[in-house]
């Protein structure tokens, strides 16, 4: 729980400040959730999904300051959170999935990414980013159901889908590059993902107000 983790290129020891970049970009996340926590009033969906993205800011900025066994909770409860909450808007929203629906596809995806991580974990040269394969897999699954329905929406789901695995590449070579890149690239991967997760809310919060409209 309190051992350091060095998982990272730009840690080279296990002092407090020894990821300044990599702690300083997850800011990108608290921005984000600012700019969209203006641009979603009157969205409590919206607005949940901007409190939570800047919860993920701040314990990947505690996780990568203090690297140990509790502040790697901190880091991954929040983006599990938010892909639960997203999933949910996602499923009743999009979907117009009704009653306990939408709350059965929550419950589903825990199943769905016990199949889909080990699948793709087969393929070594990504590592621990493994792990998050199922949410791109996931939006453009949401990307081809609405592709007809809400060609717009789908439009925006299939920007996020592209910035995320852009972002993962990023992501998935920090140590690879390590010994040419000092700094390393996980950094980038903060950047990129924190205006993914920006642009999901967007494209959820568009969606609504579309449909608030057709229905005025």
């Amino acid at each position: 729980m309190w051992d350091t983790i060095d998982a990272y290129c730009e840690r080279t020891s296990a002092t407090l400040w020894a990821e300044p970049v990599n702690a300083i970009t997850n800011l990108a996340f608290i921005l984000a959730a600012w700019v969209m926590w203006r641009r979603s009033a009157g969205l409590p969906v919206a607005r949940a999904l901007c409190v939570v993205l800047a919860t993920i800011g701040v314990g990947s900025g505690l996780y990568h300051i203090f690297a140990n066994g509790l502040t790697a909770s901190l880091d991954v409860a929040p983006i599990l959170i938010f892909i639960l909450i997203y999933v949910f808007a996602a499923a009743r929203d999009f979907l117009g999935l009704q009653g306990w629906r939408p709350w059965a596809m929550v419950a589903g995806f825990v199943p769905y990414a016990a199949v889909i991580v080990p699948l793709f974990s087969t393929l070594r040269v990504l590592g621990s980013s493994a792990a998050y394969a199922p949410v791109p897999v996931l939006i453009v699954g949401f990307t081809v159901v609405l592709w007809h329905k809400a060609p717009a929406t789908a439009w925006g789901l299939a920007l996020g889908a592209a910035i995320f695995i852009v972002s993962l590449i990023f992501r998935t070579i920090d140590m690879p590059v390590c010994a040419g890149f000092p700094l390393g690239t996980h950094f980038i991967w903060h950047l990129l993902n924190a205006a993914m997760l920006e642009v999901m809310i967007e494209v959820y919060c568009r969606h609504l107000r579309a449909a608030q409209g057709k229905g005025s």
